[in-house]
Formats: C-alpha cells, sequence, structure tokens
C-alpha cells in the first residue's frame, strides 16, 4: 500500500515562495505519474502541475511560469516549487499518484487513485 505524506506548506506573503515535498513509502509508484493538486473549502479540486516518468511536466495555465514540479525517481519524491504566489494560490495542496500511466499525464482528478492527506498554503495580501 502507497502512502504519500506531504510537507512545506504554510503561510507566506504575495510575491513569496514555498516549495512542497512529497515522500512516496510501500508502493511508491516510482515511474507512474504523479502530480500536484489543490482545493478550496467548497470548490471541487483542481489539478496544479503534473509530471511523468521521464520529466515531461504540464501545468494548470494559473500556474504557469510560477511553479515548476519535479521529482526524484531513485528517492520518491515530488517537489513542488512555488513563486510569484498570489492570495489566489491559496488552498490545501495535495500530492497523488496515476497508478496506470507513466509517459503521458493528465492534470484530471479522476485518474489519479493515490492521494496523500494535503498540506495548507495560505497566501496573503
Amino acid at each position: 500500500q502507497v502512502q504519500l505524506v506531504e510537507s512545506g506548506g504554510g503561510s507566506v506573503q504575495a510575491g513569496g515562495s514555498l516549495k512542497l515535498s512529497c515522500a512516496a513509502s510501500g508502493y511508491t509508484y516510482s515511474t507512474q505519474c504523479k502530480g500536484w493538486f489543490r482545493q478550496v473549502p467548497g470548490k471541487e479540486r483542481e489539478g496544479v502541475a503534473v509530471i511523468d516518468r521521464d520529466g515531461g511536466t504540464l501545468y494548470a495555465d494559473s500556474v504557469k511560469g510560477r511553479f515548476t514540479i519535479s521529482r526524484d525517481n531513485a528517492k520518491n519524491t515530488l517537489t513542488l516549487q512555488m513563486n510569484s504566489l498570489k492570495p489566489e494560490d491559496t488552498a490545501k495542496y495535495f500530492c497523488a499518484a496515476d497508478p496506470r500511466r507513466s509517459s503521458v499525464c493528465y492534470l484530471s482528478v479522476g485518474l489519479y487513485s493515490a492521494w496523500g492527506q494535503g498540506t495548507q498554503v495560505t497566501v496573503s495580501s
């Protein structure tokens, strides 16, 4: 059974940066698609960024140019570097894995079946 644990969330002022990390244990999905998603209370969870086994990435339009997703398959870690943060980035961020795909990844929440518990990111204006 895979366990995904996020860390690195916190509070920051607009324009600041945070780096989120996700560590996998158990069945680590070391080569499968992984991604970051976020959710605000009362709204649907949305895709932020995903990465395939070879480092190919896909970003939501709202974070392009500001966020960078990366992975270390040997260490079973996933990171999200978030720069130029905006108040609208405030959300709970989750890492997730899509066990059925590895070379082409999508931002669709429903494709991901392994989830962490999430870490809160709060950006103040």
